[in-house]
């Protein structure tokens, strides 16, 4: 363990999006260092793949948010298509200690958990929450008493409204192909009736 990092309480660096009539909330563990970002928005790690599979998802190209020429995501856009489509951002926690000098989340401890009940309130035409990553999925669980985790690619109820996904991690660490993963947010988007492209 590194003792400088273990020794530093991070506090998240970014406002939840919740754009108006949201409908899906994309909760991860926490974003990674400000100097592993491509731009000021969620998942800015331009070698994380969740933005190639909204593309993959939506429009049939990994490439739709991508500038591959400047390494860096399309953020106006990313931001456009998530208010139009009502898909919003933000994490699982809001105080974390990083345990050593990566991204990986198992080297993350939860300092403060996000009030997730207080974020959600306001919220009337959510339909879900989608988790990416087995620490997110943890600390979700322990959130609201679920004892039994849902498997990735699968869901639970948390009230008459609203269902937990767990979907694949967009880390290349986790071993699933884009396609795949692509594939099962796709079911999810699609079972809560928003239409997506074939992939």
């Amino acid at each position: 363990m590194n003792e400088t990092y273990a020794n530093s309480v991070e506090r998240h660096p970014l406002r939840p999006f919740l754009p108006e009539g949201m409908r899906v909330l994309f909760l991860g563990s926490f974003p990674p260092q400000k100097k592993r970002w491509c731009m000021e928005f969620y998942y800015p790690n331009f070698i994380n793949d969740h933005w190639r599979i909204e593309g993959l998802v939506w429009f049939g190209d990994k490439e739709h948010f991508v500038d591959n020429e400047r390494k860096i995501f399309k953020i106006e856009a990313i931001k456009s298509f998530c208010t139009e489509r009502g898909i919003g951002f933000y994490d699982t926690a809001t105080a974390v200690r990083r345990l050593a000098d990566n991204a990986s989340d198992k080297f993350l401890e939860v300092v403060e958990p996000t009030d997730i009940r207080r974020l959600i309130a306001p919220l009337h035409n959510l339909q879900a929450i989608a988790v990416t990553g087995e620490k997110a999925c943890d600390t979700i669980c322990e959130y609201f008493g679920i004892k039994e985790r849902p498997k990735v690619g699968s869901s639970v109820e948390l009230s008459e409204q609203i269902r937990l996904y767990r979907l694949p991690s967009s880390s290349r660490a986790y071993p699933l192909s884009l396609q795949k993963k692509a594939a099962a947010y796709a079911r999810m988007f699609n079972e809560l009736g928003m239409k997506t492209c074939e992939t």
